[in-house]
């Protein structure tokens, strides 16, 4: 019976607007801050590199560089303090806990982009043969421009 009653109580806590994030992932948590009377909100943008829990208890660890130090938050995912979460870019990685990017300096820290199946890849045709189409009209406009001008001198 208590078992239940928790239940419901943390599924009535539980955001449903919550993006997918993954390991790898670069977020940006916009986080509340209250202070006095005053609320705002603050973001903290940065790279994933831990995941762990699960529903009303998942946190997500998030490390980004201030003034050349390395800093990391543990956000709970489904706080009230999270206005939102916003995931700006994903990469490929091959493990569950990023913690090797502590040790690594500059470039080195870098996580490669991951492309998104299919839809990647078709998207990234289109847009190819879309600057394919334009360069040929263009091309076909100049060859036809210069021949205005030299029958304008001949008459």
């Amino acid at each position: 019976m208590r078992n239940q009653i928790i239940e419901q109580v943390e599924a009535s806590q539980m955001k449903t607007d919550v993006p997918r994030v993954e390991v790898g992932d670069t977020v940006e948590v916009h986080v509340r801050i209250i202070e006095g009377e005053k609320q705002r909100i603050q973001m903290f943008s940065g790279v994933v590199i831990a995941l762990k829990g699960s529903g009303i208890n998942q946190v997500i660890t998030v490390r980004r560089i201030v003034a050349n130090e390395g800093v990391e938050r543990v956000f709970p995912v489904h706080s009230p303090k999270i206005a939102k979460i916003v995931v700006q870019r994903h990469a490929h990685v091959r493990r569950s806990k990023l913690y090797y990017l502590r040790e690594r300096v500059g470039k080195k820290r870098r996580l490669r982009d991951r492309q998104r199946g299919l839809e990647a890849t078709a998207r990234i045709e289109a847009e190819v043969d879309s600057a394919n189409k334009q360069a040929a009209e263009a091309r076909a406009a100049a060859a036809e421009t210069p021949s205005e001008p030299a029958a304008a001198d001949s008459a």
